[in-house]
């Protein structure tokens, strides 16, 4: 018998008690039959038998005629009235009830390390393994930091890559953006402080509208550069989860023909949210003068809710896209499956999303406003004056330099929370972590698992 740590106690099992009582039975029909050969051995030589004592407790000189195995006995207890047997199915490490301290290894003993019974510390012991992480997120559901950290990991893993497309696109978009202002834009309208009545009323509606050409080239720019730098950026975040390089010439192809559904998707979010808001305010513009104003404005917070509800709910219809090759429809169904029970989660994630993003194109493009502005005298006297400003080219290009940089680092932020966010609800609710453990060749998840 072993008693090293680490072995079940003798006696554990009910298996062993069965092979003991065997062992305790072979044992009493062999002293049986040694005790008679003695018998007729005295008998016949005539040597008397050692007499037995008359106190059982007193010590004996010979063996009795039963024995139970040696492994069965405990140490003597601290009354001192002879060796109890242990309580069946005793473990090593328990304390028997009602004993003190033991004395030997193997019985009764304190924890001491692994196998005694005490609680081991160390990987495995105290709570479930830690998850595997062949790439920048661990394969189980996800908090809102470790998304996070998972699109900065990913930016900091594949720079070369994530840097090569982000940079190219956002120069292209910035130049694009910078030459439709300089030469396709009109010139803004002068604005007379002192007009009233319908001149007032004229200028507010033609600077309204200069504002809105002035914003149409960036929103439509950005939003093709966007959809370039989600296509190509979800690639190379979907191999990063699997902790696998990936070139920008390799992104590139397997992004590219998905752009047109990409940008199909856009496009028709687009339309609907433009449809959302118009239905929201058009009525009110319908009625006109004051009760019409009230209800447009209760039109367009009307409109603005369902256009929030809607936007969370198919915002992971782009990863369903271009990870799972589905059709717009079917991807916006996914995504509205996806979402479906944790609306106010996604939302969360996405708001402090935006927020990181506006706070890092602030950082970046405030100091690069001030150093457009002066390095542009026409556009600092006309703003510090109050006229209509008339921006340069030294103000569009250090604007754009600015622009670039932020674009560099929001992008990849962007576009990797929306991929992860898309991963870690189909780990919640579709087991995908065992997929993404086989693909990556972790041990134990083989396709026969």
């Amino acid at each position: 018998m072993n008693d090293s740590p680490g072995w079940a106690s003798p006696g554990s099992a009910p298996s062993d008690d069965n092979r003991t009582n065997g062992r305790t039975t072979d044992h009493q029909e062999t002293d049986g039959q040694e005790q008679a050969a003695r018998d007729t051995d005295h008998a016949e030589t005539g040597i008397p038998r050692p007499s037995e004592p008359a106190d059982d407790t007193a010590p004996s000189a010979t063996w009795a005629a039963q024995q139970p195995p040696a492994a069965r006995w405990s140490p003597p207890s601290p009354t001192g009235t002879g060796p109890t047997a242990p309580p069946p199915h005793s473990r090593w490490g328990s304390r028997a009830q009602g004993s003190g301290p033991s004395t030997g290894p193997g019985w009764n003993a304190p924890s001491q390390g692994p196998g005694w019974g005490g609680r081991p510390q160390g990987p495995g012991w105290g709570g479930p393994p830690p998850a595997a992480k062949p790439g920048v997120i661990p394969l189980r559901p996800l908090g809102i930091g470790e998304i996070l950290d998972g699109a900065v990991s990913t930016m900091r893993a594949h720079w070369r890559t994530v840097l090569g497309i982000t940079l190219v696109v956002s120069v292209i978009a910035q130049a694009v953006i910078l030459l439709a202002q300089h030469f396709l834009l009109p010139d803004p309208p002068s604005i007379d402080g002192n007009a009233t009545g319908s001149e007032a009323l004229r200028q507010a509606t033609e600077s309204l509208r200069y504002s809105l050409l002035d914003l149409a080239p960036p929103l439509l720019v950005s939003m093709l550069a966007t959809i370039f730098t989600t296509s190509v950026l979800t690639v190379v975040i979907s191999r990063s989860v699997l902790g696998r390089p990936i070139a920008l010439s390799e992104a590139w192809a397997e992004a590219r023909p998905r752009l047109l559904p990409l940008l199909g998707l856009t496009l028709l979010l687009a339309v609907m949210g433009a449809a959302i808001m118009t239905a929201g305010i058009l009525p009110g513009f319908l009625i006109g003068d004051t009760a019409g104003a009230g209800l447009a404005l209760l039109g367009l917070l009307a409109a603005t809710v369902v256009f929030l509800w809607l936007s969370v709910r198919f915002c992971l219809a782009a990863p369903a896209l271009m990870l799972e090759r589905q059709p717009i429809a079917a991807s916006m169904r996914r995504s509205a499956k996806l979402v479906r029970g944790a609306w106010w989660r996604t939302f969360s994630i996405l708001v402090l999303t935006q927020l990181l993003t506006l706070i890092i194109g602030l950082v970046i493009g405030i100091p690069f406003g001030l150093l457009a502005v002066g390095v542009d005298d026409g556009s600092l006297s006309s703003f510090l004056s109050g006229e209509a400003t008339q921006f340069g080219w030294p103000f569009l290009i250090v604007s754009a330099i600015g622009d670039v940089a932020a674009a560099a680092l929001t992008y990849p932020l962007s576009a990797g929370v929306m991929a992860l966010l898309y991963v870690d609800q189909r780990i919640r609710r579709e087991a995908l972590d065992l997929d993404l453990a086989r693909a990556a060749g972790l041990p134990g998840f083989d396709n026969g698992n």
